[in-house]
């Protein structure tokens, strides 16, 4: 398996990019990360407007933060979301360098049994 390793601050993060990706894969997370641009809101807000239960939406921010895409302040009895600029700028990172790979080099033929 090749492996497509990120390195941001010393640290190798291929993980860390899996785990991003993943997160941005549905739906309703997407929806999560743009209701939070710019601000931050608690676990109410974020099931009122997008119409789900506590139990599910519980099951995708703990999938944004495991990716580290969404920070978690609790105040009480609540917890506040906000996005995690960090999280984001490694996959930045990771595409960016994906697309400064440069002209393709073309294969070797391969050697075909007889």
């Amino acid at each position: 398996m090749v492996s497509f390793l990120v390195e941001v601050e010393g640290n190798l993060t291929d993980e860390q990019v899996r785990e991003g990706f993943h997160a941005l894969s549905d739906p309703i997370r997407l929806r999560v990360l743009q209701l939070l641009q710019g601000r931050e809101l608690c676990v109410c807000d974020l099931c009122e407007e997008l119409k789900v239960s506590q139990s599910k939406l519980s099951f995708h921010l703990k999938t944004l933060r495991d990716a580290k895409l969404v920070n978690a302040r609790q105040q009480g009895r609540w917890i506040y979301y906000s996005l995690n600029p960090p999280g984001f700028q490694l996959l930045q990172h990771f595409l960016d360098r994906l697309g400064r790979a440069g002209p393709v080099k073309a294969a070797v033929p391969c050697v075909e049994d007889l």
